[in-house]
């Protein structure tokens, strides 16, 4: 492809994504990728690979908001998944419109696909490509302390998309590291109940030269068990997720997965809202967002960052009525209403 159809290519590709709800688009290809983990080997889901177009779509401040004053369970939920289906669409579309302009072309799912050759196969949750990784090379926003990707004005509440191509196409570079805006605050780690990320190690990526840092990362157990639903107190027992169970957080990285395992009976025979997900590897192939607050509490003015970490630990404890909604009351609340259950339905929730 000479110069001239690249950057046109490139341009159209960019414009195409814009006019399907796009806010920001990047171009990485395997160059600006080289070195990098197994999922940043666009190859892997298409041999041949040259390219990829990653994009990102916001989230709902708004309701995001209410979700994280424990107001609305709901609406959060919904925009979640409806941003999710947009951009796994976008990069369905745009895959066809590579493909009808004569380049082999494979949209990358938004979430929930791991790759099955790992050495522990699905259960390792590793995607067959990370949507982070492009968007950080490719200048869609920088990492956070988290390792979620942020940006302004939109903080980390965005959705990630991505389409691989045989295509040549022009990379974007990475956005300068000192307009990060990341300023390691902490409030993402202090939101997490699990303990998710650590507080004493950083992680480093390298991709194509450029080095990208976040938090390392604890047993990925920790952030299906909270993240997941399967328990939601924070040990404290002053605040919780949405999730209305009780079961203890353990401590150390090998204990999670018997945590799961123990608390997969009483996830299954709890009432959900109807508004989650489906995901394979969830009991009964069933999940709702009950947490995200690392992803929903990052924002780039300070002030909003401090209000959201103070409506997530503030807001009390949610518990389960017996028609199966959802309510946040205090601590102290929370502990006589689970009392009055009968040692039946308790057995649910701690």
């Amino acid at each position: 492809m000479d110069e001239i159809k690249k950057e046109r290519l490139s341009r159209s590709v960019e414009a195409f994504v814009q006019n399907a709800g796009g806010i920001a688009t990047g171009i990485a290809t395997v160059e600006t990728l080289a070195g990098g983990p197994p999922s940043a080997d666009l190859s892997y889901v298409l041999p041949g690979a040259r390219s990829a177009v990653v994009f990102a779509l916001p989230l709902d401040q708004e309701a995001i908001e209410r979700y994280l004053a424990k107001k609305d369970f709901k609406s959060s939920n919904i925009d979640n998944r409806r941003v999710n289906s947009m951009a796994s669409g976008i990069a369905l579309e745009l895959a066809v419109y590579l493909r009808m302009k004569g380049h082999a072309a494979v949209p990358v799912s938004s979430n929930f696909f791991y790759r099955e050759d790992a050495p522990l196969g699905r259960l390792e949750e590793q995607p067959d490509i990370s949507h982070r990784y492009l968007a950080v090379r490719s200048g869609i926003g920088h990492f956070g302390l988290s390792g979620n990707v942020i940006r302004k004005p939109e903080g980390a509440a965005i959705i990630l998309g991505s389409t691989v191509t045989t295509a040549d196409l022009i990379p974007t570079d990475p956005l300068p590291a000192e307009d990060n805006y990341c300023d390691r605050c902490k409030l993402c780690q202090a939101s997490c109940a699990s303990g998710f990320m650590s507080d004493e190690e950083d992680a480093t990526v390298t991709l194509g030269g450029v080095n990208f840092t976040y938090a390392k990362r604890r047993a990925h157990e920790r952030c299906d068990y909270v993240c997941g639903g399967f328990t939601g107190l924070h040990r404290s027992g002053r605040w919780s997720t949405w999730s209305p169970a009780r079961f203890p957080i353990p401590d150390n990285d090998e204990d999670f997965g018997p945590a799961l395992m123990a608390a997969a009976g009483p996830y299954i025979a709890r009432p959900k809202s109807g508004v989650g997900f489906f995901h394979a590897m969830m009991p009964r192939d069933r999940g709702e967002f009950t947490c995200g607050h690392c992803q929903y509490i990052c924002h780039p003015d300070v002030p909003v960052r401090k209000r959201r970490y103070r409506m997530i630990v503030k807001s009390g404890v949610v518990i389960q009525r017996e028609d199966g909604a959802l309510d946040a009351v205090s601590p102290d609340q929370a502990k006589a209403h689970i009392a009055s259950l009968s040692p039946e339905l308790r057995a649910l929730y701690e």
